[in-house]
């Protein structure tokens, strides 16, 4: 494996319903607002099939760590219920594959990635800063586990006054490195 190529399983367990969980992470658009931290802005292309294969998508992201990502995704296989397949170019080079089964009240998600990274900042210091890159990757799915779980919690609050009592999800850290300092010292940053 060369020094940028990464590959990361990822698994959460969450109640809910494979469909409802499709139906989350399956529309792109609606990242950024319930996984602030990591989706900074997100734009379908394409819509692709009814099923969702030949979705294009354009995503700039960012993890724990001050620097952010432009990349595209096309879904090459979607298998309702059980996940999708997307493909990635652009800093992100590689394949990523979603996988939902249901298991009683509780889904069962995977998320299986493997690339490479483009970014010349990332394809350049990978050799030597790989444990870091993959904590900020850890990071990520960490808030998007989290960020789920609000997102669930939202959308079965009997009330709106139950639903206004569930906090926010973790928003980006900044994105300048001496802001992203200033906000680590203060303790700002989890």
């Amino acid at each position: 494996m060369s020094t940028n190529e990464y590959h990361f399983i990822t698994h959460w367990r969450v109640k809910s319903t494979v469909e409802e969980i499709i139906d989350i992470i399956g529309d792109a658009d609606d990242l950024p607002r319930w996984w602030p931290s990591v989706y900074l802005e997100v734009k379908t292309l394409e819509n692709g099939e009814a099923n969702g294969k030949g979705k294009r998508v354009s995503l700039y992201t960012k993890g724990w760590l001050p620097y952010t990502l432009r990349w595209q995704f096309v879904v090459t296989e979607a298998n309702p219920p059980h996940g999708f397949t997307l493909v990635a170019e652009g800093d992100f080079v590689g394949r990523g594959i979603w996988s939902f089964a249901a298991d009683g009240d509780m889904v069962n998600i995977t998320y299986d990635w493997k690339i490479s990274a483009e970014k010349p900042l990332l394809r350049l210091l990978s050799f030597v800063m790989k444990p870091l890159f993959s904590m900020n990757h850890h990071w990520a799915m960490a808030r998007g586990e989290e960020s789920l779980r609000l997102e669930l919690l939202r959308r079965h609050a009997p009330t709106a006054e139950s639903r206004a009592l569930i906090p926010q999800p973790t928003l980006a850290t900044p994105t300048q490195p001496l802001q992203w300092m200033v906000a680590l010292l203060k303790g700002e940053q989890r």
